[in-house]
């Protein structure tokens, strides 16, 4: 009898073992299967997905085909521009987000349109938690959002990238209120038609950092609308919320020619 059910007992540890490890497999599995993983928001082939906003133009309505592929890069031209006279555009990703990594190569290229403005000379720039595209005003020049403004740098001078600039918005920083438009970040400068990759670590309304060459050079909370800009009034009374903890991305149109092949996103748990 005692060694029948040394036997038995032998045998239930055994099972108890094979059932703890397939568990503990099945449950590693799943975890891979569900791990988030980068998403593609430009193809290399189209726009797909992607819609443009001109100032002055309906919604969807690419302005001398200002946005395009151009061997297999998103582009921003300005080759059938004769003039500028205050067309900003916008391109905007068809999906809205909250908590996520965004990461993009970029790199200005050739020469800015005549009569556009001083500040616009190599400048660009990824706009996060964006207001809907179809609230947009048709002479509206930028959607409510929060800007990582890309810029390149003259042949001599400094002129850092992935800076902050507000419009229609405001964000903390050290506990402070930043009322200011513009926020220089701590980046170096980066000269010519290289490329550069920028990284953005975005969580909601609770925090959001500009990361160049893994390094963070910039960062902020609570982004949130000002509540005394006209574009932002008129999201509040539609009833949008004062902080930002969501929205859509897009990429500027500002008279300089740039290019991305590279625009990618990774989901983030809240």
């Amino acid at each position: 009898m005692v060694g029948r059910s040394s036997s038995s007992v032998m045998k239930a540890v055994g099972a108890l073992v094979v059932l703890i490890l397939g568990t503990a497999g099945c449950a590693a599995e799943q975890k891979n299967t569900t791990e988030a993983k980068w998403i593609s928001l430009f193809n290399g082939k189209d726009l797909k997905g992607w819609t443009p906003k001109f100032t002055g133009s309906d919604l969807g309505v690419n302005y001398r085909d200002t946005f395009r592929v151009v061997d297999g890069l998103l582009t921003v031209s300005y080759d059938q521009w004769d003039k500028f006279n205050g067309e900003f555009g916008h391109l905007f990703y068809k999906d809205s987000f909250s908590h996520y990594r965004l990461r993009a190569e970029y790199r200005f290229i050739g020469q800015q349109i005549p009569d556009g403005p001083g500040w616009a000379f190599r400048n660009n720039g990824l706009m996060l938690h964006c207001q809907p595209p179809a609230t947009i005003g048709k002479d509206q020049q930028f959607p409510v959002s929060i800007e990582v403004q890309l810029l390149g740098g003259a042949d001599t001078g400094e002129r850092s990238t992935a800076n902050l600039c507000t419009p229609g918005t405001n964000v903390v920083m050290n506990g402070q209120l930043v009322t200011q438009h513009c926020n220089n970040s701590k980046s170096k400068t980066y000269r010519g038609d290289q490329w550069v990759t920028v990284e953005l670590e975005v969580h909601g309304d609770r925090l959001i950092r500009h990361i160049i060459d893994g390094q963070v050079v910039l960062e902020y909370t609570e982004p949130q609308l000002d509540e005394n800009d006209a574009d932002a009034q008129k999201r509040l009374k539609a009833g949008a919320p004062l902080l930002l903890g969501e929205g859509y991305i897009s990429i500027q149109a500002e008279t300089a020619p740039t290019q991305f092949r590279k625009i990618e996103l990774l989901p983030l748990a809240e």
